[in-house]
């Protein structure tokens, strides 16, 4: 059935805002963390799982709901993700310890799961229009930039003027209004029940995520427990390699690994997930480095982060209006190196210069921009439309997956190296070398040299910066060289013409 044009921008401005608010909750809590882990009473472990929880559990769900969204259609997906997303919202707002805004967390991405395959899906089935489907989903991947800049900035100001669960109450009246007008402009509901839903495929997924974060946290401690390791290690290998072993048995598989023989669509997922690796991690470090270090309020730091996005929405629009006379080799390969660029002058110059560094972080966010926006296009032409679920979750699964291990990897890293860099002064507690946070706290509280306390807690929180943002600019670097390898061959023009999509 052919929708006429008004409705079909009409739809992309909802399932734009339901994108929009998914990614706005995995970077809402970047610049928020330290008025959490205070008011909360969390431990540095606790406060990267308060915002781990999230990444991990959409992910961990992803490949199930795109696939279970072919089964029941989906529009209906969209809005029962709306409504359970709005209930965690609740939830979460009203938590009264960091256990129970973790589970609210993991709640919330429940719903986000329903409803992030589906919004990538009705854009599939329907814009028919090759070129009037890029440029749609060019706006759709600009809105998961923007929520991700947005994230910091509206946490800011929302913490100058009220508690901490205000960042959550502001999802309802969006969730609101998003299902009031789902109802009038989506498309009819149009269910597959040949298509398999498989409930074990996804918690095999799930437990191989949370056995690989745990893993990370627990390596990455200065006292890790090796019982620890290895059992999250051995749970993440079984749940990997049964969930891959089960697809293959599978006459209706989460995960057709076949589709991954298309070389775009492979440079597609890696895009996505290098992009958001490093937009995550650059948030995440920089916005606490410049609350602790540099003294900054949670609205000025997520400003300062939102530079990021200033550079990304441009190139994000040009990206999907360009796509089919440059091709994917330069938008993504091209964007991917710029973004590498733009690290490298972010971490040669954020302690000295703030006009270089906003500079860096522009460049940065014009880079992944290009990159995210065809990432999409990447992904989404070379399946068939039968596939669309399927490969929207794949798509998405492969941002969540670069987020949560940027937030795994690198807030743990942070942790690690400061921990292991700090030079304590005589008389000053070990508990100095648990995060710059407890260092901050001893001061004033007989901990003794207080002043040697601060200045050596900010050069050791400094130098772990210094080392994160080096492992983003290689991972960047890494990203350009593996998809510049998988598009060499793919011209203008061919987005669409691989054999996955034929």
């Amino acid at each position: 059935m052919t929708i006429s044009t008004k409705r079909r921008w009409l739809l992309l401005v909802v399932v734009s805002a339901g994108l929009l608010l998914i990614t706005l909750d995995n970077s809402i809590l970047y610049a928020a963390l330290p008025t959490l882990v205070e008011d909360l009473g969390a431990s540095s472990s606790e406060g990267l799982w308060i915002i781990n929880a999230y990444p991990v559990v959409m992910a961990g769900l992803l490949l199930g709901s795109g696939t279970l969204g072919d089964r029941v259609g989906h529009r209906r997906m969209f809005l029962i993700g709306l409504v359970v997303f709005g209930a965690a919202s609740l939830v979460a707002a009203f938590s009264t310890g960091p256990e129970a805004l973790i589970a609210a967390r993991a709640f919330l991405a429940v719903g986000a799961a329903a409803m992030m395959p589906a919004t990538l899906a009705l854009i599939r089935v329907t814009f028919e229009d090759e070129r009037e489907r890029n440029m749609a989903i060019a706006v759709w991947g600009t809105m998961a930039v923007v929520g991700s800049a947005l994230g910091p900035i509206i946490s800011g100001i929302l913490l100058q003027h009220f508690w901490w669960g205000s960042v959550f109450i502001i999802n309802i009246p969006v969730v609101l209004a998003a299902v009031a007008a789902t109802l009038f402009v989506a498309p009819p509901n149009d269910p597959d029940p040949s298509k398999r839903w498989d409930p074990v495929s996804s918690l095999l997924a799930l437990v191989a995520l949370v056995g690989l974060v745990i893993a990370i946290k627990e390596t990455a401690k200065t006292d890790p427990a090796p019982t620890v390791i290895a059992a999250a290690v051995l749970a993440s290998t079984i749940g990997g390699w049964t969930f891959a072993r089960r697809q293959r048995r599978l006459p209706y598989p989460l995960l057709d690994f076949a589709i991954f023989r298309n070389r775009a669509f492979l440079a597609g997922v890696l895009a996505a997930g290098f992009a958001l690796f490093a937009i995550a991690g650059i948030q995440l470090v920089t916005t606490q480095r410049f609350q602790l270090v540099e003294g900054f309020t949670p609205l000025r730091a997520g400003f300062l982060v939102a530079a990021v996005a200033l550079g990304a929405f441009p190139t994000a629009m040009l990206g999907g209006a360009v796509l089919h006379r440059v091709g994917l080799l330069p938008l993504i390969t091209g964007g991917l190196a710029l973004g590498a660029v733009g690290t490298v002058l972010v971490l040669t110059n954020f302690a000295t210069s703030t006009g270089l560094l906003v500079t860096g972080l522009i460049i940065t966010g014009g880079g992944l921009g290009a990159a995210m926006s065809v990432a999409s296009s990447a992904i989404m032409g070379n399946v068939p439309a039968r596939r669309a679920g399927m490969a929207s979750s794949v798509e998405e699964v492969s941002y969540e997956f670069g987020s949560l291990v940027a937030v795994a990897l690198l807030g743990s890293l942070l942790t690690a190296v400061y921990s292991a860099t700090l030079d304590l002064p005589a008389g000053v507690s070990e508990r100095a070398r648990e995060s710059l946070d407890s260092a901050l706290a001893l001061t004033g509280e007989g901990a003794g040299a207080d002043s040697a306390l601060v200045t050596a807690a900010s050069e050791a929180f400094d130098g772990a910066y210094l080392v994160v943002m080096i492992v983003v600019a290689a991972v960047l670097a890494v990203g350009a060289l593996a998809t510049g390898v998988l598009l060499r061959r793919h011209g203008p023009g061919s987005a669409l013409s691989g054999p996955a999509h034929r």
